[in-house]
């Protein structure tokens, strides 16, 4: 990966879905932060600057500056962090690609999508609430469903990661990064016809 610290101006921002605390570490729901810590670790820095209530980095990707940025909210307030960062920068919606799971995918997938709805995705739900609308990338992690359909689905996705799915979503998070560096190099229609 081409990620560097740079301090020029954001043209991107890059918003990693999650909670905070250590209760919900390495829980399904989680994705999006597995994804930010492995790109963080790749580049030996830090998502640590608290602002817009979140933590942020600046990070250097594809010759372009962007905006790492992991609300610290919880995930159904998402959308508070989004819009703050989006109103700083004066970042259309169109400049921000959103990381997370989705149990409609199964562990281990991935899909990189141009715009679209929820689908039932608490996080999603409120950044379109509050950002006004749809049109921003949406690069989904697959975290898999319950086997029954009567299972209790917020139970499920706050549940600890077992070592056979923690490695599939490991394996999907870092490839969710590569596909982040291709939407900003080469667009997403690239990054659509590579990774979906």
């Amino acid at each position: 990966m081409f990620f560097r610290r740079n301090f020029s101006p954001v043209s991107w921002i890059a918003v990693f879905l999650g909670n905070p605390g250590l209760r919900y570490e390495n829980t399904r729901h989680n994705a999006g932060f597995i994804s930010a810590d492995i790109i963080a670790s790749e580049l030996g820095i830090k998502i640590n600057r608290v602002k817009f209530n979140a933590l942020t980095t600046p990070a250097k990707l594809g010759g372009q500056q962007i905006l790492m940025l992991k609300p610290q909210t919880y995930m159904n307030l998402s959308g508070n962090s989004v819009k703050q960062a989006m109103r700083y920068y004066k970042l259309p919606l169109e400049r921000v690609i959103v990381i997370s799971d989705d149990v409609s995918l199964p562990a281990g997938k991935l899909r990189v999508r141009r715009r679209g709805s929820a689908g039932g995705h608490n996080g999603l739900k409120d950044i379109i609430a509050k950002c006004g609308g749809e049109e921003f990338i949406r690069i989904r992690i697959g975290v898999g469903a319950p086997e029954h359909e009567d299972y209790d689905m917020a139970y499920w996705v706050l549940s600890k990661l077992n070592t056979e799915d923690r490695k599939l979503i490991k394996d999907t998070a870092l490839k969710a990064a590569a596909a982040l560096e291709m939407i900003i190099m080469r667009g997403i229609e690239e990054a659509m016809a590579e990774f979906n």
